[in-house]
């Protein structure tokens, strides 16, 4: 079934309506008709389950047959700190990074970052990326749209990363494989985590210190060298498992 996402204020009593840009989606893509069910979620993070009355210029406008409030997030605000890769790279990690249930994803640049965007370039790139966040929270049924932040510079991000509960960095020349999993184990219900992945080519030394001295954590994901993407995908997955319930 689709999902959409509104705001509380386009509910009322048992109906609701689906305004912007989603209603083009809705009549000329999907081509929903009258009758056809779908499903709505607010700020507040309630569902909606819907029947479309009736559709025109100005919305699609619903009868709401049920609501609830499901638990399909992950009980830990999970950030991923994203060292900005080549090509089409980010778009990928973005859409993984929603599915295994990060809450936002900051892209960053780190000493060994090869991607050079000005300003107008990196606006549109955060465009796009929001785009790709949204559409993987409606195909993974999130209850959020995952914020992606602007570009940050490495030492901003960690700066910003510094005031969360528990700061990763997955590094290469980290070992003890038991360490990470005593390290993600210990996380409490409720902390928020942080966590760093480099581009192409990983992390500088003094960049994995630079996090240590912030109070975060080196830890190994495993003896083998991962792309970019693949440790992305790899340390979000470890910390659904951990954390999921």
């Amino acid at each position: 079934m689709y999902r959409f996402f509104i705001q509380a204020q386009q509910v009322n009593d048992d109906t609701l309506t689906i305004t912007g840009e989603d209603v083009n989606h809705i009549k000329n893509v999907l081509r929903m008709k009258m009758g056809e069910q779908l499903e709505a979620v607010d700020e507040d993070r309630f569902l909606y389950l819907c029947k479309i009355d009736s559709l025109d210029e100005e919305g699609v406008h619903c009868q709401i047959l049920d609501r609830k409030k499901p638990e399909t997030e992950l009980p830990n605000p999970v950030t991923l700190y994203m060292g900005l890769t080549k090509s089409d790279k980010p778009d990928f990690v973005i859409q993984k990074a929603v599915e295994l249930g990060a809450v936002r994803i900051v892209p960053v640049t780190t000493r060994r970052t090869v991607v050079k965007l000005d300003a107008k370039k990196a606006a549109a790139r955060q465009k796009r990326w929001q785009t790709i966040a949204e559409a993987a929270a409606k195909q993974s049924k999130r209850a959020v749209i995952p914020e992606v932040g602007a570009i940050m510079p490495f030492e901003e991000a960690v700066k910003e990363a510094a005031a969360s509960d528990v700061l990763l960095i997955p590094y290469e020349q980290e070992t003890g494989i038991a360490r990470t999993r005593d390290i993600l184990r210990g996380i409490r219900r409720g902390e928020s985590v942080a966590a760093f992945i480099g581009p192409e080519g990983g992390f500088e030394p003094s960049e994995v210190e630079l996090v240590k001295s912030c109070g975060g954590k080196s830890i190994t994901l495993g003896r083998r060298i991962l792309r970019a993407e693949t440790a992305a995908v790899t340390m979000l997955s470890i910390l659904m498992y951990e954390l999921d319930e």
